[in-house]
């Protein structure tokens, strides 16, 4: 363990095996450090806030302060971050409220970029990419392989859908569903997320039936219902659909038109 001793470090704060902390950081109560993460200079956490292994907080950046919400009474709400995750210069997370049951909660191998913002109550996945001065307001769901542009932002209460691409400046207002590249304010369906996809190893076959699917849901002129109809019988033979048919029925804002 490294700890600068021009940090400011709490009691109760537990710092595991290989951790360090840079001069000026402020670690606060009720805070949890995983091994081998890395607490850059300035930087201030408080809690109740669980942090994984391997994680990386540079400079200046907020996790684990209060909610920025007008119901909030300083209820003890908490933070809940994976492992390997990295937050950029001037991040801020927040914690949860009590409307949203009490948590934000982050899972694993994400890159938050500078001035990005998490906001209370949002759940996020796994593999995601923030770009910077991404901002999400709160009660926000993020599902895996996720990758924002900068500006882009989503309104509370949202859900973007596994491997969705956001360009910069967009503005999602509605529900993205999975696999979509989406842009413009407020957000529009341009297609799917193609080239990522391919990074991510989708054979050829599987990119087809997404557009195929994409087609369906946005070109065939159905109703959401009819859509999901079809989608639900063309999953049967391809389960990379299953994305689809598992996020319609939770959608609650209308998805991106």
């Amino acid at each position: 363990m490294s700890i600068d001793p021009r940090a400011v470090i709490a009691p109760s704060a537990q710092l595991a095996e290989g951790v360090e902390v840079g001069p000026f950081a402020v670690i606060g109560e009720g805070v949890e450090i995983g091994e081998g993460s890395i607490i850059g200079p300035h930087a201030v956490i408080n809690g109740p806030t669980r942090i994984g292994r391997e994680c990386r907080v540079f400079q200046f950046a907020s996790i684990g302060d209060a909610p920025q919400d007008k119901k909030y009474r300083g209820e003890p709400t908490r933070l809940e971050i994976g492992d390997r995750n990295t937050f950029r210069e001037c991040c801020t997370v927040n914690r949860g409220t009590v409307g949203g049951h009490g948590i934000t909660r982050i899972g694993s191998d994400n890159l938050f970029m500078a001035y990005s913002h998490v906001a209370h109550d949002c759940v996020i996945g796994d593999h995601c990419v923030f770009s910077n001065s991404v901002a999400l307001a709160g009660h926000v769901e993020v599902a895996d392989w996720v990758i924002m542009s900068g500006f882009a932002g989503v309104h509370q209460f949202c859900k973007v859908g596994a491997h969705a691409f956001l360009a910069n400046n967009t503005a999602a207002t509605r529900d993205v569903p999975p696999y979509l590249l989406v842009a413009g304010t407020p957000a529009e369906p341009k297609g799917i997320n193609s080239e990522g996809l391919k990074r991510r190893g989708f054979t050829p076959e599987q990119i087809a039936n997404i557009k195929q699917a994409y087609r369906v849901l946005y070109r065939d002129g159905l109703k959401l219902e009819e859509a999901s109809q079809e989608l639900e019988r063309l999953a049967a033979d391809q389960p990379e659909l299953r994305l689809f048919t598992e996020f319609l029925p939770t959608v609650t804002r209308s998805i991106v038109r």
